[in-house]
């Protein structure tokens, strides 16, 4: 059926814990109140990336793009835009958009972007493999099944340079190689769908939004290696990119593009899901499988590696989900076109969740080598609230903090390593003049270290010594000796732990240090946290010229410091406080200060 319209709404999770489940209904409910389901069909797709802005809907043909959409606005979008074709102006993103045709792409958020692994999201309903197929989805795993050898499967993807999106960086056409050198057998093609960088979303939202994308790279990738059996290992907080992973696979069975004599091939290869308990140390590889296997999420020593012993001591592939994500685009294209994005050490494209202190904030997919500049600036339209900026953070808890004299740093994985930082898997956290970078540091390592599996002492000792030492600069009481076994501490958590998790921990606290050096150096001899994060530096104080004697400020504190007179100014005995912080965001005459 030819519709005359096409309505896509956002139907990630984000949107739909903003209501998005409520708006799809009542644009569906509005269309057909109005008699049109014949002539326009309503989507719910995948993410469309602009999250500060959703939900979000985009109209077709026109490609208007409306934002912050309610449930509520679902009968004008319809009696006004498809009935009487007048564009709603109060819930365009760019008001000028009626005027002068703007097309989402020319959007300042969508502008500098480039979307392969991101492609089909926003724009096909992900639980249709029809509509992926339409979009030459499953054509790079016929070209791999008739066209191909798995040696030539594997050398395009090394000519492609493709490198894994995951964190290390390692070539994928290698790990794909020595998998396939091991003698033939059972061999296993996993995809580690374990995110849990804080912040991060990127292989949630590509799950939710083109499942068919991963399915499909895992099959080729099976090919590829003599690989019959998948395993895609996902955390059960993913519970829409789990449905709509299940609807696919129960799709691509029935096509006949998963199971035995895939095509009549003669090529066999199926996928099951395993679930993880959201233990962040599982999306280390030997975890992770250990894991599957239904052991406890411990990394193990390395060699052997996984493609060569890996599950069940069988050789194992392990790729992350964005990584899989441009196989498809790589056998369908080109490793030629694919090495003419990007740069010549890292082609492709990379995806971030941008987060923070930026104004358009949301999932991003920016060819490698564009700046840090453009992404904070260009794409995230700046720092919220006209504040300064002061770092960003790439890697997410185990990457560094980039102050601004990097901002024209191009983004791969050599450049970010010279300055102290890592691609990791793709959270990027900006951070503005009210963000303390001491506290932050402190923030990722509390994180780590109770992700830690505890298994080898460098981590589980160090991380907590590491602790320890932050939490005396933060309350005051730091020493300059502090700052020494900070470092040490660090160094040798590198240099001795057994897997990535306690390797990189401390990569936030080295960076800080070597870029932020005065804000360390203000907590231990001023005892000030110039961001006014740091509760036990603060301390509190009434004006006596503003306080209006409303009392609040004594009502909210927890300790009763506070006492005055009704319609008289108070007082704070700092003996008592504790520096909560509840009189000062409470008070709705700016009368407390904090110093």
């Amino acid at each position: 059926m030819g519709y005359k319209h096409y309505i896509v709404t956002c139907g990630g999770t984000a949107c739909q814990s903003n209501r998005g489940v409520e708006l799809f209904d009542a644009l569906k409910a509005a269309v057909k109140a109005h008699g049109l389901e014949d002539e326009v069909q309503v989507v719910a797709s995948g993410c469309l990336g602009f999250c500060a802005q959703g939900p979000i809907v985009k109209v077709l043909p026109q490609d208007t793009f409306y934002v912050n959409v309610k449930p509520e606005d679902a009968e004008e979008i319809i009696a006004e835009h498809i009935v009487k074709g007048r564009t709603v102006n109060r819930l365009l993103y760019d008001k000028e958009q009626s005027k002068i045709n703007v097309k989402v792409k020319d959007i300042d958020f969508y502008q500098k972007q480039f979307r392969i692994v991101l492609r089909n999201c926003g724009i096909i309903n992900p639980e249709s493999i029809d509509e992926y197929i339409a979009r030459d989805g499953y054509k790079g795993l016929e070209r791999a099944l008739f066209e191909m050898t798995p040696e030539q499967i594997v050398e395009e993807v090394l000519k492609s340079g493709l490198r894994g999106r995951g964190g290390a960086g390692f070539p994928t056409g290698m790990k794909w190689k020595f998998a396939a050198m091991q003698p033939a057998g059972q061999k296993y093609m996993v995809c580690n769908a374990d995110e849990g960088d804080p912040g991060a979303y990127m292989d949630r939202s590509t799950l939710e939004g083109d499942p068919h994308s991963i399915l499909e790279a895992m099959t080729i990738a099976g090919k590829a290696i003599g690989a019959s059996k998948g395993f895609i290992y996902i955390r059960a907080e993913y519970p829409l990119a789990i449905e709509r992973l299940q609807t696919a696979i129960k799709q691509s069975h029935e096509y006949g593009l998963l199971g035995e004599d895939i095509l009549g091939s003669g090529f066999s290869f199926d996928i099951e899901l395993r679930f993880g308990a959201g233990a962040f140390v599982c999306g280390e590889e030997t975890a992770l499988l250990a894991s599957i296997e239904g052991r406890r999420g411990m990394p193990s020593p390395r060699p052997p590696f996984p493609a060569v012993k890996g599950l069940w001591q069988r050789p194992t592939v392990i790729n992350n989900v964005e990584t899989l994500a441009n196989i498809p685009v790589i056998l369908t294209k080109g490793a030629d076109w694919f090495r003419q994005i990007g740069t010549a050490d890292s082609p492709g494209t990379k995806v971030f969740a941008l987060t923070g202190k930026v104004n358009n904030s949301g999932l991003i997919e920016v060819p490698m080598g564009t700046t840090l500049r453009e992404i904070v600036f260009d794409i995230g339209g700046g720092i919220l609230g006209g504040k300064k900026f002061k770092a960003v953070q790439t890697g997410g808890p185990s990457g560094g903090m980039i102050p601004a004299e990097f901002l024209d740093t191009p983004i791969d994985f050599g450049s970010l390593a010279k300055i102290g930082s890592i691609m990791g898997s793709g959270g990027m956290i900006v951070m503005s003049e009210d963000d303390c970078i001491v506290n932050i540091a402190k923030f990722y390592l509390d994180f780590t270290c109770d992700e830690s599996c505890g298994k080898c002492a460098p981590c589980r000792i160090g991380g907590r010594k590491l602790q320890q030492y932050l939490d005396k600069i933060c309350s005051g009481r730091g020493t300059d000796e502090d700052i020494e076994k900070l470092r040490e501490i660090s160094d040798a958590m590198t240099k001795a732990s057994l897997c990535g998790l306690g390797q990189t921990c401390s990569n936030p606290i080295k960076s800080s240090l070597r870029y932020f050096m005065e804000e360390y150096q203000e907590h231990i001899h001023e005892h000030k946290c110039r961001a006014g994060k740091c509760q036990k530096l603060l301390t509190y104080s009434i004006d006596p010229d503003k306080c209006k004697g409303c009392t609040l400020c004594a009502r909210l504190c927890p300790v009763k410091a506070i006492s005055g007179e009704v319609k008289k100014p108070h007082m704070i005995d700092a003996s008592k406080c504790i520096k909560c912080g509840q009189c000062f965001s409470g008070c709705k005459f700016n009368a407390i200060t904090r110093s």
